[in-house]
This record gives C-alpha cells, structure tokens and sequence, in this order.
C-alpha cells in the first residue's frame, strides 16, 4: 500500500473512532506501535508577503498574516466556475496573500469552494495557511465534514479549523454538551490533524463572548465594518476581549457583501424575501471600509472577490494602508449610519431572523 494512501485510511479511521477507541488508539500511539499526525512542524509560508503588504501576528499562534486574506466566497463558491474561482486563488498566492478562508458549507452539498482551493491546494499547499470549518454542532457530525475537507482541499490537515456562525445562545449549549463540536475540535488538534482551532460568528456579540469565556479557541473570525457600532456592536466589547484573551482576530463583512459601499447596486425587490429596509447604495468606498477595519486591532480581514482585478485592488489597498485616527474613524462611523441597517443585515434584530 503507497504510503500517502495508507496515511489517508489512517486518518479517516481515526477521525470515525469513537470516544473508547480513540482511548485505544492513545494508548497504542504512546507505545510508538501507531504514528498519528500529519500537520508539519513549520508553519506555511509564502514568500512573496513581506514585499507585498504589512503582516501582523494572528494571534499567539506564531504566524505572521498578511493584512489582507483571501474569503472562500463570491467567485470562489459559485458552481462550475472553475476558471474563474481557481485563477482567484492562483492570483492571490502570486501577489502574497497567505491566508486562505472557506467552509464546508460554501458552495452548498457539492462544497464548491473547497473544490476550487483544493486544486491550487495539491501544488501550493504550503504557501498558504488554510483555514476551514464546521457547520454542524455535534462532535461525529463536524469528524465527518473535517474528513471530506480534506478530500477536497487535497492535504493531510488543516492550518485552523473553526466552528461556524455562531448565531445563538443554543448553539453555544449545543457545542459544548457531551458529544458536541468542542470535542471535535480539541480531539483533531490533539491528533494532529488540524493546528489551531477557532471559533466564528457574525450576529450577536454576547453569543461568541460566551463561547471564548468557556474555551481557549486559538482565533475569532468575527463581522466588522464601519457601520458596526450602530448596532449589536462586536467592536465595542467583544474585539477587546479577544485581543486580551491574545486571539488571532480575523475580520470579515468589511463591505458588507458590497452593501456599505457607494457604488453598490440593491437588487430587485424579493417578494419571497423581503429586505425589512429600503435599500440603496452605501456611502463608502473599499478603501475607506477597508482603512477602518485594519485600523481596529486585527490579525487581518479576509474578503471574497468576484474577479482577479477586484482581488488586484485589494492587495493595493492593503500594500498602501495607514491607519486612520480617532477622530477619521468617526468620522467613517457617521458616513455609515444612513446604511446602518443594511449594512450589518447579518445581525440579529428584533423580529426578524438572522441571517
């Protein structure tokens, strides 16, 4: 048997394992009778990043991130859309983004995004730190999707590997009770399979302080932008809780999916639904939204883009920043207020369901 595939068979088994089997299997690996473990010992590395932008610390993790990172949406999750998704994720690790986001869930049952990644995944695997995550609640249910992440990303492990969207105070109990999520995290780290494990949410602060008082998750990837204090604020109590706790601190929503931006265009109304705002163009443009995200204490944002030139822009955006000053901040946070509400539509409101 090759000896890449027997590694495979031994993961997929020990990622199946039950909990008294994986007691076994500890004990068979502390004899030397089982080797387990695959994530290497250095860290990814890309070295075109220190010439193209400012890197920052993700947290304790001991990586240094570029500012700007690469979101495994828009293109990059829309179906057969190869040639665009894939020359994306080329792009980017040409220009020196070393930092690579997606999900199980992106792209829907057929996980489009972690298909286009993992064809870049087979020959650049170890340019970019890979971050993934789990949808599901349970701890055989978040193994499962771990090894088909896997698969499809073409490695043997996960640079982080994060639980999803964190919406409620529920999802919290559900990650946390015997059988959840938590344990499947903790047991792919202590195995080897993934590096950091972290945690992620966009709709109400007070869930994703709860989650972090009750665990150390290495990372947070929590939503901010410049219409963020008008509403559920992450920035006011949760980003300097993380930044206590010395989390890596990944930013995302910074344009809200274009809806801060001025030179966005709303959609048809949808009868089936409906927006509860009236919508419009937003008031910023990317630099300015970007500009005030990396001016708040964060590892990095990472953004999904739609074409290479829309990524090109972005990496000289994140090569050119200077931090803004207090009083520019508020500046920007007043310039957002008119589009508060759509530009933070991923958080929870009061009668209406989170998205």
């Amino acid at each position: 048997m090759a000896k890449d595939e027997a590694a495979r068979i031994e993961r997929r088994d020990l990622l199946r394992m039950g909990s008294a089997a994986v007691g076994a299997l500890a004990a068979r690996v502390a004899l030397g009778e089982v080797k387990t473990g695959t994530v290497p010992p250095a860290l990814p590395s890309n070295p075109v990043t220190p010439n193209a932008m400012p890197t920052r610390n993700l947290g304790r993790t001991g990586f240094r991130v570029g500012i700007f990172s690469l979101g495994g949406q828009a293109a990059i999750e829309q179906p057969d859309n190869d040639a665009v998704a894939v020359a994306l994720v080329e792009r980017a690790l040409d220009l020196g983004v070393n930092y690579i986001d997606t999900s199980a869930r992106y792209g829907g049952e057929q996980r489009w995004s972690e298909r286009y990644i993992g064809q870049v995944m087979k020959r650049r695997r170890r340019e970019a730190f890979l971050a993934s995550k789990t949808h599901d609640r349970t701890r055989d249910g978040s193994l499962a999707l771990l090894e088909r992440s896997l698969e499809l990303l073409h490695t043997d492990h996960l640079d982080l590997w994060q639980i999803h969207n964190l919406s409620k105070l529920e999802e919290v109990e559900q990650i946390f009770a015997p059988g959840g999520a938590v344990e499947a995290l903790v047991r792919a780290r202590d195995e080897k399979v993934v590096r950091f494990v972290g945690i992620s949410g966009h709709a109400d602060p007070e869930v994703l302080l709860e989650a972090v008082r009750r665990f150390p998750f290495d990372t947070i990837l929590l939503a901010l932008n410049a219409a963020d204090p008008h509403h559920l604020s992450f920035e006011s109590k949760l980003l300097p809780y993380a930044v206590e706790k010395e989390m890596g601190i990944i930013g995302m929503k910074i344009p809200s999916r274009g809806r801060l931006l001025a030179g966005w265009t709303p959609p048809p109304p949808n009868p089936v639904r409906p927006s509860p705002w009236p919508l419009r163009p937003g008031t910023l443009t990317m630099r300015e939204a970007m500009r005030y995200v990396l001016s708040l204490p964060v590892s990095t944002v990472i953004v999904g883009c739609d074409t290479v030139v829309q990524l090109e822009e972005n990496v000289q955006l994140a090569r050119a920043f200077t931090p803004l000053s207090d009083s520019q901040m508020a500046e920007l946070v007043q310039k957002a207020q008119p589009v508060h509400q759509q530009a933070l539509f991923f958080r929870r409101w009061e009668g209406q369901p989170v998205r």
